[in-house]
């Protein structure tokens, strides 16, 4: 496993924050505590944990963790967790699979890295704690000569499914991938059945994926374990906004 320390520091505001990867099992283990009251306490995912209050799948061993601290009350605030293509053979695929038929992508897996299982504490949801978890991402594909990155972006099912499919529309008109880089959804959100003209926001992390310069891969696939629509999005490395990412890349 590739576990780099970019000890990226943010001193936008009070506390001060790092990035780093997990490098230990109670590290990790930090990262999915946070999950769990992310996803289950306050997202209402429903999910089978085995061990209560940790939100943790057979991917977790095989993946880097990136974690994002606060220095004062040394708290886990936020996290992604990494598989790369290496890993991803190891435990028989992407987690992406489980949701989406990627046969389209087979010729770049072993260029392909997978992020997922995003999220940030209630309290820290700001610009400079996404920015340190985009840091991290893009510091170690690029120390590491990957050339994709895909991942799940989740918008929320609260509403039934009509927000999401309304995001999916705008995002359709100008971030569609290359049709050959297109994925199918095993369990498909139901788009003709729901209300796609709203004028629904976009979710933090998807508009940070998009200014990007990532691209949707299809028609968004329904998680009914997280009730979230989930798109398949890729961002290939050549293709970057470095306007947009000059924020990010560590410059030593």
């Amino acid at each position: 496993m590739l576990r780099e320390d970019y000890r990226l520091l943010a001193e936008h505001n009070a506390p001060r924050l790092t990035v780093a990867f997990a490098q230990s099992a109670s590290e990790v283990r930090e990262a999915q505590r946070l999950r769990y009251q992310v996803f289950c306490e306050e997202m209402g995912a429903q999910l089978k944990t085995l061990e209560a209050g940790i939100d943790k799948d057979i991917y977790d061993s095989y993946c880097d963790h990136l974690l994002v601290r606060d220095n004062e009350t040394l708290e886990v605030v936020g996290t992604y967790r990494i598989l790369t293509p290496s890993q991803a053979r190891k435990i028989g695929g992407y987690y992406a699979e489980t949701e989406f038929d990627l046969t389209r992508l087979a010729h770049l897996r072993s260029r392909l890295v997978e992020v997922g299982r995003s999220c940030v504490h209630a309290n820290y949801r700001n610009g400079a704690t996404i920015a340190l978890l985009w840091s991290g991402v893009l510091n170690y594909m690029r120390e590491h000569g990957y050339d994709y990155l895909i991942g799940c972006a989740s918008i929320g099912m609260a509403d039934g499914g009509h927000s999401a499919a309304s995001i999916y529309r705008r995002l359709s008109l100008e971030h569609m991938s290359p049709i050959e880089w297109r994925v199918f959804p095993r369990n498909g959100l139901a788009l003709d059945a729901l209300d796609s003209s709203m004028n629904a926001p976009l979710p933090a992390l998807i508009k940070g994926y998009m200014r990007l310069g990532c691209y949707v891969c299809g028609e968004p696939a329904w998680d009914a374990d997280f009730n979230t629509a989930d798109l398949l999005v890729m961002l290939p490395m050549a293709l970057i906004d470095q306007r947009y990412a000059r924020h990010f890349f560590d410059s030593r």
